[in-house]
């Protein structure tokens, strides 16, 4: 049996007359961390929606839980979107909900009375080690965007996932929320060792976090193998790539 929890297998995918991926394969193990990097439209959002069937590819083969969901239905996503959950740049929170109620959500119509006080326990664990218990009772509205993702994360675990995908954690956040945000998934990566997918332009998050490095650049994979390996690349293009994000924190400190 495959030690791939996820695996692409030439995976195409086009919009009109735009190829956003172009025979795409990569594979994450079971219990690995993968990033997945480039710039601005290489389809790196796109190949976490097509893992969870939210888009479906035009060609090629998508393996979720040693499965080969290419062809699935919407009603049998919906089991692996149990076992897969992904945390959106949105956070995709519930307005009308408070902190407390969305991070219980997942779980709070689980089996009887004792299977309730576990899953009560286990969002207030959750919401202690991220760190968000003081903002239980208050809506997403009152919330800064990263500190809506943290919530969005610990609603994620506390569904009891056996992955996690995320969708560009830090992006649109200030560098000090962004590096909380990053120690968060850094911290979550140690204690539980959920099979994961980031999807990031951080590389300092990504040297952080990385088990494989998926690069996409043009529609396909330029790159596919651990951090050192990409930082010892000799290709222009990866060392451009590197060095102009090594820029990034010096220009944001004298802005």
């Amino acid at each position: 049996m495959s030690d791939h929890y996820f695996e692409f297998r030439k995976v195409c995918k086009a919009f009109g007359d735009n190829d956003v991926l172009k025979d795409v394969s990569f594979f994450v193990n079971q219990g690995e961390t993968a990033v997945i990097l480039g710039r601005s439209g290489v389809g790196k959002s796109v190949s976490l929606k097509l893992l969870l069937g939210f888009l479906q590819p035009d060609s090629g083969q998508i393996i979720v839980a040693g499965k080969d969901v290419t062809a699935w239905s919407e009603k049998q996503f919906s089991e692996i979107r149990r076992r897969v959950t992904m945390v959106f740049q949105s956070g995709a929170l519930f307005d009308s909900l408070t902190v407390e109620e969305n991070v219980a959500f997942p779980v709070e119509t689980r089996g009887g009375a004792e299977e309730q006080e576990k899953a009560e326990q286990t969002v207030s664990d959750l919401m202690k080690m991220l760190e968000v218990s003081q903002f239980a009772d208050r809506l997403p509205s009152d919330l800064g965007t990263g500190m809506k993702r943290v919530v969005a994360i610990a609603r994620a675990l506390a569904e009891n996932p056996d992955a996690i995908l995320y969708d560009e954690p830090t992006t649109m956040v200030d560098p000090i929320m962004a590096a909380h945000v990053s120690d968060v998934i850094v911290k979550l990566k140690a204690q539980f060792k959920k099979t994961s997918i980031v999807v990031t332009h951080d590389t300092h998050l990504a040297r952080k976090l990385a088990d494989r490095v998926i690069f996409l650049v043009d529609g396909g994979v330029g790159f596919f193998g651990t951090w050192q390996e990409l930082e010892n690349s000799k290709d222009p293009f990866l060392r451009n790539f590197l060095a102009q994000d090594e820029m990034i924190p010096a220009l944001d400190a004298s802005a």
